[in-house]
């Protein structure tokens, strides 16, 4: 004789869950099986019906559903499987870590997983695995390099704001030299590209130079560009006569430039002073990294430069007109990302650092 089983009641709102789950492609089957069991049980059909339609025994469709009827939707879940236990608590955890970020070996520059472990105890493969998880790389440096400039803060926050909210009726650019710009000729034919191959490139060369006179828009991103022959301030104040025909004359302009070098001699300043419409604006000492232009010229260098051959200099002003042509027909703005908060935190460190 087969006992006929009561009909599973499913309220409202867990049929619909349950029916969304066994649409599911990315649950765990078993998942996805133990809720088509609850939604067939609650159809009123037999657990051995059930079982045949799911692939599955009788017993374990009685179980799905007392785990149902005594938890609801969480009781499908597995529940949490005992494993091993942590060999190492949470206090040797920590005094890995400040082992590692604290001090330095006796014998050596930094740790090492090999030296940490044999300093702790703890077994090598465990040490990696925390090393990864706290994302902890003593191997590794970086290079910096501090601002000695006065007021280096306002002069970040007057670059950055010309950027976010530029003054409405004028041109802001940024306007930077490129100066012994290497213009290669290898001495034997690049080998060509293939499966599996790099592009094999002769190391010997012969190098010519030039120099290269740019100003980015803000805006809109546009770049004029000037190539010239090694003489700094006649190219600059050529390159600053070409900007000023192509700008009309009802703008202001504001110039970002470096606070060194040909924006400082006598010549040039004289040229500024005869045109009150420009406004210099020189980045800190050690803060290239404000300049947009910056940007562009590792642009070019990775895309058109560094791994050309050029016979002579002619060529490679052929070859930065020809990217400049083609990098306006699809300029694009290059747009500050970093946000005021960061920025603001990262200027009250570096006061602080520099009390």
């Amino acid at each position: 004789m087969i006992r006929r089983n009561d009909t599973l009641l499913i309220n409202e709102a867990d049929r619909l869950q349950l029916q969304s789950m066994v649409r599911s492609h990315s649950m765990p089957h078993s998942l996805v099986r133990r809720a088509r069991i609850i939604l067939l049980s609650g159809d009123g059909q037999s657990n051995r019906a059930v079982a045949q339609r799911c692939g599955v025994s009788a017993p374990a469709v009685s179980h799905w559903r007392r785990r149902y009827q005594e938890r609801g939707l969480a009781g499908l879940h597995d529940e949490p499987r005992p494993g091993r236990p942590r060999t190492h608590d949470d206090e040797e955890v920590a005094a890995l870590i400040k082992l590692v970020v604290g001090s330095k070996p006796e014998h050596a520059t930094h740790w090492s997983v090999s030296s940490a472990a044999a300093h702790t105890g703890i077994p090598k493969s465990t040490v990696g695995r925390y090393f990864a998880l706290f994302g902890l790389q003593p191997r590794r440096s970086k290079d910096f390099k501090s601002s000695t400039a006065l007021f280096f803060s306002e002069k970040v926050r007057d670059i950055v704001g010309l950027y976010l909210n530029p003054p409405d009726n004028t041109l802001v650019l940024c306007v930077d030299e490129k100066s012994q710009l290497q213009a290669l000729k290898h001495t034997q034919s690049m080998l060509p590209l293939s499966l599996r191959c790099t592009e094999d490139v002769i190391c010997e060369y012969y190098c010519h130079y030039t120099s290269l006179f740019a100003a980015l828009e803000i805006l809109h991103g546009k770049l004029i560009r000037m190539c010239k022959l090694p003489n700094r301030q006649q190219q600059f104040l050529a390159f600053m006569n070409q900007l000023d025909q192509s700008v009309p004359e009802r703008l202001d302009i504001h110039l970002i430039s470096h606070n060194c070098g040909t924006p400082e001699s006598r010549e040039v300043r004289a040229w500024f002073a005869k045109r009150p419409r420009y406004h210099l604006h020189y980045t800190p000492t050690y803060g290239h990294w404000l300049k947009q232009l910056e940007r562009w010229f590792g642009l070019i260098m990775q895309q058109a430069i560094r791994r050309g051959s050029f016979r002579n200099v002619g060529e490679i002003v052929q070859k930065i007109d020809t990217y400049v042509s083609n990098y306006n027909m699809h300029k694009q703005p290059l747009i500050w990302t970093v946000s005021t908060d960061t920025l603001k935190n990262d200027l009250i460190s570096y006061s602080f650092l520099h009390k």
